[in-house]
C-alpha cells in the first residue's frame, strides 16, 4: 500500500522527471539502510543460462538505468540480473521532450526516448565503480546520425569497449524510436550484422580469454514468417540468446485512452500477450538451441509463469516495476 501512495504522488509529476527522482531516492544512503532493516533477504534460486549463473530468473530490462548510474541501489530490490543501456558510441540527447507518456488505466507506457544516453565510456566507468557482483547485461545501439548501412560499426565499437566489463551484451535492433533501426532485423543487413558481431565476439574472446554472450533484442511487430526466419539465422550464427520483445508500435489495445495517440513504443500490460505469443513461436523454432529472455507486460506471478511456460528461460521487468513497485519482484521470485 505504501508504494501505491507514493505512486499517486509520482504520477502527478512529468513521467521523465518522476523517473529520475525515484532513482535518485533509491540511491540515497539512508534509504538503503532503512531497506536493509525492514526487508527480508530474497531467497537465491540459481539458474544457468548463456553459460552464466543467475541468482534468479528475474532481471531488470534495459531502459530504466540507461547510464548505469543506479546499478548498486537497483540490485538491492532482488533482481537476479540487471541490464543497463541502451548506450551508443557517443553521447546523444535523444528525441525532444516530452517523450514518456503514461496510460494508467491500461498499466501502459508510451515512450519515444530515442536512445538518450551519456555514451559507452560513461557507462563503463559506472560499471567499474559498481560493487554489484551479479550479472550485468549491457544493451547497445547505434547513434542517430549513423547511417543504417554503417550501423554495424557502432555496434562493433561498443562491443570492443564494453567486452571486458559486461556479463553479456544485448544488440538492440528493435527500438521503434530510432529512424530505420528496425531494418537491421531483415535480409542482408541482418545477416551482415550477425556475421560481424560474431567475428568481433570471437576476436574479443581470444584477446581476453573470456566468453561474453551476445543476445539479440527483437521487435514484437514481426510476422510469424519473419520470426521463423530470425530463428534460422540466430541458430546459423550461434547467437547466445534472444530477448523478446521490445516495445510495440501497435496502439490499438489502448485506442481512445488519454495519450494513446502519442508516437512511440507501447510497453506494459497491453504488450503482455503479444510478447508471450512471440516467445511461443521462438521456442518452437529455436528447438532449444538458443535461450529466450522474455519481457513485455510482466506485472504478476501469473504473467511471469506464462512466459516461462511459453519457453522463456529468464524474464525482465520494467513497466510492471513502475506500476506495482519493488514488492512485485519479491513476490514473483518467491512463487516461481
Amino acid at each position: 500500500m505504501f508504494y501505491y501512495l507514493i505512486r499517486k504522488l509520482l504520477f502527478l509529476i512529468d513521467p521523465e522527471k518522476a523517473h529520475v527522482l525515484t532513482l535518485k531516492f533509491f540511491n540515497l544512503k539512508n534509504f538503503q539502510i532503512i531497506r536493509k532493516m525492514f526487508i527480508k533477504p530474497i531467497p537465491s534460486k540459481k539458474i544457468k543460462c548463456m553459460g552464466l549463473i543467475f541468482k534468479n530468473r528475474i532481471g531488470l530490462a534495459a531502459g530504466l538505468d540507461k547510464n548505469g548510474d543506479y546499478i548498486d541501489s537497483l540490485s538491492t530490490i532482488g533482481f537476479g540480473f540487471i541490464e543497463v543501456g541502451t548506450v551508443t558510441p557517443i553521447p546523444q540527447y535523444g528525441n525532444p521532450k516530452p517523450r514518456i507518456f503514461r496510460i494508467p488505466e491500461a498499466e501502459a507506457i508510451i515512450n519515444r526516448m530515442g536512445f538518450n544516453n551519456l555514451g559507452i565510456d560513461y557507462l563503463i566507468n559506472n560499471i567499474k565503480k559498481s560493487k554489484f557482483k551479479g550479472i550485468i547485461g549491457v544493451n547497445i545501439g547505434k547513434n542517430k546520425n549513423t547511417k543504417i548501412e554503417d550501423a554495424v560499426k557502432d555496434y562493433l565499437i561498443c562491443i570492443e569497449k564494453v567486452y571486458p566489463y559486461a556479463s553479456y551484451i544485448t544488440i538492440n535492433i528493435s527500438s521503434p524510436n530510432t529512424i530505420h533501426l528496425r531494418k537491421l532485423q531483415y535480409g542482408a543487413l541482418f545477416n551482415d550484422l550477425l556475421d560481424k558481431i560474431k567475428k568481433k565476439q570471437n576476436k574479443m574472446y581470444h584477446k581476453y580469454s573470456k566468453y561474453v554472450p551476445i543476445a539479440i533484442k527483437i521487435s514484437p511487430d514481426l510476422s510469424k514468417d519473419e520470426l521463423i526466419y530470425i530463428c534460422y539465422q540466430l541458430i546459423q550464427y550461434k547467437i547466445d540468446a534472444v530477448i523478446a520483445t521490445n516495445t510495440t508500435l501497435d496502439h490499438s489495445s489502448v485506442y481512445g485512452m488519454k495519450n494513446s495517440l502519442e508516437k512511440g513504443g507501447l510497453s506494459g500490460l497491453p504488450l503482455q500477450k503479444k510478447s508471450t505469443d512471440i516467445i511461443s513461436i521462438l521456442y518452437k523454432n529455436l528447438k532449444k538451441k538458443i535461450p529466450i529472455i522474455g519481457v513485455g507486460g510482466v506485472n504478476s506471478i501469473r504473467s511471469a509463469k506464462e512466459k516461462i511456460q511459453s519457453g522463456a528461460h529468464l524474464i525482465q521487468i520494467y513497466s510492471g516495476l513502475i506500476y506495482h513497485g519493488p514488492k512485485l519482484i519479491t513476490k514473483i521470485i518467491k512463487n516461481l
